[in-house]
């Protein structure tokens, strides 16, 4: 019997500029379009239990949120927001930078096994989220992504952005299928791939693959949709992109 597809879930980075001044209205229109679960970028300002008790009575799922990593000074404030909402997965990302030697890479590898750590303690895990420098820079015939992967403990689960894999230089099908379980969920978006000042555009209309970033890996929980700017009503591009998920068969909503 075959497995049904990963839930589908909007990444609210795409609604930044809105959701800053309203972030319970825009909860609403995204329940309203099917989605049965959000990623945030940010509470602005709100209580976590606030988003959570709103999130519960729109019968939203928090699957994960993008927060700084959990190291240091701040580590016990982040870690409280976010159980508090009701979430138990945390992603974030390294700077560019950090990519530009082994030895930055290491750094930053430290700190977010660090943040696994202090997660693991309140039950709660940590994901890494790339953008292109990962598979851009390149040091010894190795990518900056895989040595990034080899000094990170087991336990730091990943979150593959397929659009910036591929603005990177990498085929994201072949890079999902190699990260097997450890692979969380993966970012879905389309365009031209060329840079981070890209207008995102529906699904097939751009360069991507978007159906065998889907399908690459059967671990994947999660299907997010994220479009970081885009030239159509954000909306529109959302409900067209559960559709065109929802209606391939690759991902699963609520309506």
């Amino acid at each position: 019997m075959t497995p049904p597809p990963p839930p589908v879930a909007a990444q609210l980075w795409s609604l930044h500029e809105e959701a800053s001044r309203d972030l319970l209205g825009v909860l609403e229109k995204v329940a309203a379009l099917g989605y049965p679960a959000v990623e945030t970028i940010s509470l602005y300002g709100h209580r976590p239990a606030a988003v959570r008790h709103k999130l519960t009575e729109l019968g939203l799922v928090l699957c994960s949120a993008h927060a700084p990593f959990p190291a240091g000074e701040e580590a016990a404030a982040i870690l409280d927001t976010y159980q508090e909402a009701g979430t138990d997965t945390l992603v974030w990302s390294l700077e560019p930078e950090e990519f530009d030697s082994p030895g930055a890479i290491a750094r930053g590898a430290a700190r977010i096994n660090e943040a696994a750590a202090n997660a693991a303690e309140r039950g709660m895990r940590i994901a890494y989220h790339n953008h292109f420098a990962e598979f851009r820079n390149v040091f010894d015939g190795r990518t900056a992504y895989e040595v990034l992967l080899e000094a990170l403990d087991p336990a730091v689960l990943l979150e593959l952005d397929t659009y910036w894999a591929h603005t990177g230089g990498a085929d994201p099908a072949a890079v999902a299928a190699s990260l097997g379980p450890r692979l969380e969920s993966v970012h879905l978006k389309d365009g031209p791939a060329r840079g981070m000042d890209d207008h995102m555009v529906p699904f097939g209309e751009g360069v991507m693959d978007v159906e065998a970033a889907a399908r690459a890996n059967p671990a994947v929980r999660w299907h997010i949709v994220e479009m970081d700017r885009s030239h159509h009503d954000m909306y529109e591009l959302l409900g067209r992109c559960y559709d065109h998920l929802v209606g391939h068969g690759l991902s699963r909503g609520e309506r």
